[in-house]
């Protein structure tokens, strides 16, 4: 395993605990890469330090850890400007990943699908191309002849064209894989198409299996599933179809969201959003804003959702001594408050599951059923009546 420090920057408007946070999630992404986490470093800072992204007493203090723990990577929890690697590396000696290049690389190992690898090759070869330096290892051999700058030309300017060219057949391929999911999903519009969306980890591949029967790939696991599954699925007399997706996760790089806009189609189309919360992670509500983000950003925040808080048996809270006048935290609310506060929603539909233990699946189910027969009614009203 690589020997991995992480770096983080404590912003202005920012708590430590936030930034803890945010480490907390880049350290299962780095885990998830490949690489044993030696040492955080973390600095308060007004703005941003255009060269180095830190101030140059901690980039020196990082540089003489490096030197003497013999640590292979560093990896930001923000995106760096060419300009800022390329100095990080001269000064740091080690390689230098960004959080959106990590991300990028776990899409990569976890790519299985064609499409899906060519979704993830196009997001990596648009992050790669601004950040091109002397130091790039070649790609193919350059070339000569009619039309080329022939043996001349130098090489950051061979490794710019090459890359260009990667990107330009990547994105025809995908157009053909758009047009082809398009014809798909027009053959689907006799039934009310229902998508599974969430933060990655969050359990809708279990949902999946707990609700189509499938035995689809399930793993406690970042980004364990990249493609999109659709299946058909019958509750009562109520058939429909149901799609997994791609699991989104705060600062989803912009590559990755243009790359899958095949696959995020499925979710834009969608007659209802089953919005899948991990309500046993500290953060989930934070999660929750992460998603409605990518949502926006696609168009489908204004879809139906019913919101499935999962993992209910994984919740854990401390109880507060009853003479104990601090304020209550995330650690000692209790499962009904939570209950409570998200069910008083009105414009929410809400329900508190486990689908690994099977908890509450019923009333999920009835919901579920509810939701699905009230669109029909509105979208089909000739069928309305076999319902």
């Amino acid at each position: 395993m690589e020997k991995v420090i992480l770096v983080g920057a404590i912003y202005k408007r920012e708590t430590e605990i936030n930034s803890n946070e945010y480490l907390e999630e880049l350290k299962l992404l780095t885990l998830t890469a490949g690489g044993k986490v030696i040492k955080v470093f973390q600095q308060k800072i007004n703005r941003l330090n255009a060269k180095t992204f830190l101030g140059k007493g901690m980039v020196h203090m990082m540089s003489e850890f490096i030197h003497v723990n013999k640590i292979d990577t560093a990896i930001f929890d923000d995106e760096l400007s060419p300009s800022q690697q390329k100095n990080l590396e001269k000064i740091l000696n080690c390689k230098i990943i960004d959080r959106t290049n990590l991300i990028l690389s776990i899409f990569a190992m976890r790519a299985q699908t064609a499409i899906a690898k060519i979704q993830v090759e196009l997001a990596q070869y648009q992050y790669m191309l601004p950040r091109l330096t002397n130091m790039w290892t070649h790609l193919s051999k350059q070339k000569g002849g009619i039309g080329m700058k022939g043996p001349g030309e130098k090489e950051i300017e061979t490794d710019r064209r090459i890359v260009r060219e990667q990107i330009s057949l990547l994105k025809k391929k995908l157009i053909k894989v758009d047009t082809q999911m398009k014809t798909q999903r027009k053959g689907r519009n006799q039934l009310i198409r229902v998508a599974l969306v969430g933060y990655t980890n969050a359990g809708k591949s279990t949902i999946m299996n707990l609700l189509s029967k499938s035995n689809l790939l399930a793993e406690d696991k970042l980004f364990a599933t990249l493609d999109t599954t659709v299946r058909k699925v019958v509750i009562q007399n109520l058939p429909f179809l149901i799609s997994d997706t791609v699991g989104f996760i705060r600062k989803l790089p912009t590559q990755l969201v243009k790359a899958f806009k095949s696959t995020l189609d499925e979710v834009k189309e969608s007659d209802l959003l089953i919005h899948v919360v991990d309500i046993s992670n500290d953060n989930f509500e934070k999660h929750i804003n992460s998603v409605e983000k990518t949502l926006k950003e696609i168009d489908a925040i204004d879809k139906p959702q019913i919101i499935v808080f999962n993992k209910i048996d994984k919740y854990e809270f401390i109880k507060k001594d009853e003479d104990d006048l601090t304020p209550s935290t995330k650690e000692n609310l209790p499962l009904n408050y939570w209950e409570k506060t998200w069910m008083a929603k009105a414009s929410q539909s809400v329900v508190f599951i486990s689908s690994s233990k099977k908890t509450n699946t019923l009333d999920f189910k009835n919901l579920l059923y509810d939701k699905i027969k009230e669109i029909q009614a509105e979208k089909y009203p000739y069928n309305n009546f076999l319902y």
